[in-house]
């Protein structure tokens, strides 16, 4: 990992996302979209009935996140990362679809991580903690789908330099485990 962020922009590539390992780190811009998992059990749906999205998924991102109201001159209020795992059951389907990154905090199972391997995917983590910070780089807002859910509808953000880190690369690498090896002899039994 070098200390200059990896800048890219979305839509990614199946190369982008392949050329990323776990702790790099990035600075996104470009369009992502929000969806948590009320939204996520209706984006699946119209996949089994052969329906098309609310956005285009071929090389998009999926920020989890239910954004707090903005104060004015903001366009959304604080945009932290929602617990990511919640979303694992409908995933795969997504990411077969050709969803690129998924944006959250926390772990992610067996079945995403292998389904990321196979399509060429990325899981970033985003910074807990740092809500406001990530409000800043959001430069545009729009619902674009499901208003009835509230903070959880699909919202079209334009970000810029977003700050994220490669938690799970399309290559298997996870930094959640792989960053526990060193310390696991530290444990008492």
């Amino acid at each position: 990992m070098g200390s200059n962020p990896i800048k890219l922009t979305t839509p990614l590539s199946e190369e982008d996302v392949r050329a990323l390992r776990i702790g790099d780190s990035v600075k996104l811009s470009g369009v992502i979209y929000t969806a948590r998992d009320a939204a996520h059990s209706r984006l699946v749906e119209l996949l089994e009935a052969g329906r098309e999205l609310p956005f285009p998924v071929e090389g998009a991102a999926l920020y989890y996140v239910g954004p707090c109201p903005a104060k004015p001159p903001r366009v959304i209020g604080s945009a932290g990362p929602t617990t990511s795992y919640r979303m694992d059951p409908y995933t795969p389907p997504l990411l077969a679809a050709g969803l690129r990154a998924m944006i959250g905090k926390g772990k992610r199972g067996p079945a995403v991580r292998e389904s990321m391997q196979e399509h060429g995917a990325v899981y970033f983590a985003a910074v807990g903690g740092a809500a406001a910070l990530i409000a800043r780089c959001v430069k545009e807002l729009e619902i674009i789908a499901y208003e009835d859910l509230g903070t959880e509808a699909v919202r079209r953000l334009v970000v810029e330099d977003f700050p994220l880190i490669v938690a799970n690369d399309a290559h298997g690498g996870d930094a959640y485990l792989e960053n526990r090896k060193p310390y696991q002899s530290l444990v008492l039994d």
